[in-house]
């Protein structure tokens, strides 16, 4: 692990430094589909949303320091069926890019994922983007596949692509994913 970095459950003191590593990534470029930049109390909002069920996580520096990074699961589709799959974001401040905290906070969003029950992890990434592939490709996702000019921004149409990791087997019957505020982070 890069020297000082500590990966640990986001709290709500944390949505201030979420959203300002966000914000640039609506405002400029197309990374984000989102068109106005959430501010803390959205951030919040959003990390409270899933009731304790999705990881919300944080690279810092040290115990006290700075968020570094931050990295999220989130509902994959609404209806039932998909309840044991999930979406995966990860985000990584501009001064922080390239230094490996990205990495080691996906991988610990992913052990997490698997520890919890979860099978599949789906990542969407906006297109081109080599960095976040390299990323996704580096902890276990596969590409799935792309879709074509689905996403307009800034004045141009984007392709959208799904890259995908196994988790965990599904059983039949499945057993229900536990909730993040019952495991906790996990890594290794």
């Amino acid at each position: 692990m890069p020297a000082g970095i500590v990966i640990r459950a986001a709290v709500p003191e944390d949505a201030a430094s979420i959203a300002a590593i966000y914000a640039p990534h609506v405002l400029v470029g197309t990374v984000s589909f989102e068109t106005e930049a959430p501010d803390a109390r959205q951030m919040r909002t959003r990390m409270t949303a899933s009731g304790g069920l999705y990881p919300w996580m944080v690279a810092t520096v040290g115990d006290e320091g700075g968020v570094l990074a931050f990295a999220y699961a989130a509902r994959f589709r609404e209806r039932e069926a998909y309840r044991f799959v999930c979406e995966t974001t990860v985000y990584v401040a501009d001064a922080a890019q390239r230094q490996g905290a990205g990495r080691l906070l996906y991988e610990a969003l992913i052990d997490t994922l698997r520890a919890q029950g979860f099978t599949q992890a789906i990542g969407v990434i906006a297109l081109p983007n080599d960095s976040s592939i390299k990323l996704h490709e580096a902890v276990g996702f596969r590409r799935a596949g792309v879709y074509r000019e689905v996403g307009y921004k800034n004045g141009q149409w984007i392709d959208v692509g799904h890259w995908q990791c196994e988790l965990n087997e599904g059983s039949v019957p499945p057993v229900e994913p536990k909730r993040f505020a019952d495991v906790g982070v996990v890594r290794g």
